[in-house]
């Protein structure tokens, strides 16, 4: 499904450059999966007219689904969502005074008409959103389905395989 020359379907954006190794989580994942994807810092708070640019022309760019990372007051997915159709998907990076909470409530409390995905806080959260994102592509391309269930069964069998303690 991915090559160097595919076009990302998948977009990831960041609050800020140390957001990069929780949000490479992500980026890693779609990867794995073969899906292409992009990764962009883009800050609401420090770059707001790049932001509004990047979520307004990301459907014209063939992008199609958005993951969006941010810490603290975490404005990034819902002025991302508010600027495009496209699903999106927030990932509450840890950091400040409280852990990535700040993050979580501000991006699971958008308001009716803005609808963000909300993940967990942190690394398995950003894994998630490029396992959710996957899935969203997955409606419409079996091959991408198939990777899927055969990734789930490949975790399976590692779980199971740790059951015995001899």
């Amino acid at each position: 499904m991915a090559s160097s020359k595919t076009a990302p379907l998948v977009g990831i954006v960041l609050g800020s450059k140390s957001d990069a190794e929780v949000m490479n989580a992500a980026k890693e994942m779609l990867d794995e999966l073969g899906v292409p994807s992009e990764m962009r810092v883009i800050s609401a708070h420090r770059s707001p007219e790049r932001t509004l640019e990047y979520a307004s022309t990301a459907e014209s760019r063939g992008l199609e689904v958005l993951i969006a990372g941010a810490g603290v007051a975490a404005a990034l997915p819902g002025v991302v969502a508010a600027k495009s159709l496209l699903p999106v998907i927030g990932v509450p990076v840890p950091g400040g005074h409280l852990a990535g909470i700040d993050a979580l409530l501000a991006i699971c409390q958008m308001p009716k008409g803005v609808p963000v995905a909300t993940m967990a806080i942190g690394t398995a959260g950003a894994a998630n959103a490029g396992l959710f994102a996957a899935q969203i592509l997955a409606a419409t391309r079996p091959e991408l389905r198939e990777k899927l269930r055969a990734w789930r069964e490949k975790r399976k069998a590692e779980a199971l395989a740790g059951e015995e303690l001899s």
